[in-house]
């Protein structure tokens, strides 16, 4: 099995490109979204340590942004308690999926929380920045305070360019990354 990592900037479409690929993809940001939904032991495990913020159950994201916002700690203590569960998930994602010839890994913190082997073939997507300021203000949740909270803690933009094997520029039509994608598939296949 070939996985492949897909790395780039918030809202630089990582989820769009994963999609296009066709082949199997564990999205973290929707297992994440699963979890405060449905996961009572992870809302049990954030209200022991952030009891402040996490009060009902299940989560929703204001009870998440105000965690992030008032502290800079809390960011940390969050994704602590999530990652160990989402790493989980992941292995049971490629468990399920072993015999698939490619599966793609949707993970904002792949590299960050060395969720990825050596063997991993890794893509960076490039997106224009303005591109993705304009994506990201037409989320019904954005923040500015919390984009850049997540940012603080995640690699820079330019190592994990250069850790990659491939870049697509994504320019948000499906046809361009369509192509990127079957060059790349060439190479690897």
């Amino acid at each position: 099995m070939i996985k492949i990592g897909i790395l780039g900037d918030i809202g630089s479409g990582k989820s769009f490109v994963s999609r296009c690929f066709g082949y199997p993809v564990f999205n973290a940001d929707l297992e994440v979204s699963k979890l405060y939904q449905k996961d009572k032991k992870i809302f049990n495990k954030l209200k022991k340590v952030l009891p402040n913020y996490f009060s009902s159950f299940p989560i929703n994201k204001s009870q998440v942004s105000k965690a992030i916002l008032s502290e800079k700690k809390n960011l940390r203590k969050i994704v602590k308690i999530i990652h160990l569960e989402i790493k989980k998930k992941m292995i049971n994602f490629l468990k399920k999926n072993k015999k698939r010839k490619i599966v793609i890994l949707d993970i904002p913190l792949l590299l960050e929380n060395k969720m990825n082997t050596k063997k991993d073939i890794l893509i960076f997507i490039q997106s224009k920045r303005k591109d993705i300021l304009k994506r990201l203000k037409k989320r019904p949740n954005f923040n500015q305070q919390i984009l850049n909270k997540f940012k603080s803690i995640q690699l820079p933009l330019d190592y994990k360019k250069r850790k990659s094997d491939f870049i697509i520029i994504n320019n948000f039509t499906k046809k361009s990354v369509k192509r990127d994608i079957n060059i790349i598939l060439k190479k690897i296949i």
